[in-house]
């Protein structure tokens, strides 16, 4: 659970004073992967509360967050699941989001210091906040346990016009031996099968089969 929709919540995890419905949401989360089997949660970090300055409540939003990340950790540990932390750009889709770079994601993680604790990189965040997208994801290819997808500015199928050269980057996922998935996270601009002909393509450029 993301928190309290009505106030304006995205996430818990670094929010001073909501630790115990962290917590509550993290047990939930916990439920319903193990019904479907899925080993990975995302812990989200929340946003800067209203009427507050990002630079006056940055340091207690960071320990509250690596002192729920160790907690959710230990929790994780005992289902053998990775929990997984995500930044968001802050430029265009949430200005107020506490964690925004994977620099910021990898300095907190190396603070938590919990080996199932990984980064969740989305390319689209990380383009807008930063780009450099090669050094990033070999930089932090080590950090990483989940990829996220979507065209830039658009958010929608990679093959669509955009900033992101999104063929190298597969080659540059495989070549760095990434085995997990890719997680297609935008909007279709029209039916969601049509909008997976640039995996058939993809698949096809690589000589590889599919259904």
């Amino acid at each position: 659970p993301a928190g309290d929709p009505d106030k304006g919540e995205m996430g818990l995890g670094a929010v001073p004073g909501r630790q115990a419905a962290f917590r509550e949401g993290l047990a939930l989360a916990v439920q319903y992967a193990k019904a479907v089997e899925c080993p990975r949660i995302h812990l989200m970090a929340g946003r800067v509360p209203l009427g507050a300055e990002r630079a006056a409540v940055a340091s207690e939003m960071e320990t509250t967050f690596i002192e729920n990340l160790r907690y959710a950790a230990d929790i994780l540990a005992q289902e053998d699941m990775i929990g997984l932390i995500e930044p968001i750009n802050c430029r265009i889709t949430d200005p107020r989001y506490f964690l925004n770079t994977p620099h910021q994601a990898a300095a907190i993680l190396e603070k938590v210091g919990r080996p199932n604790l990984k980064l969740q990189l989305d390319i689209f965040h990380c383009q807008i906040m930063d780009g450099n997208l090669s050094h990033n994801l070999e930089t932090y290819f080590p950090l990483i346990g989940h990829i996220q997808i979507a065209q830039v500015p658009g958010r929608h199928e990679p093959d669509s016009p955009g900033e992101v050269n999104f063929p190298y980057l597969f080659q540059l996922l495989e070549s760095l031996g990434y085995s997990g998935y890719v997680g297609c996270e935008y909007a279709p601009k029209g039916d969601t099968v049509e909008g997976l002909g640039w995996l058939r393509s993809y698949w096809e450029s690589r000589g590889l089969q599919h259904g």
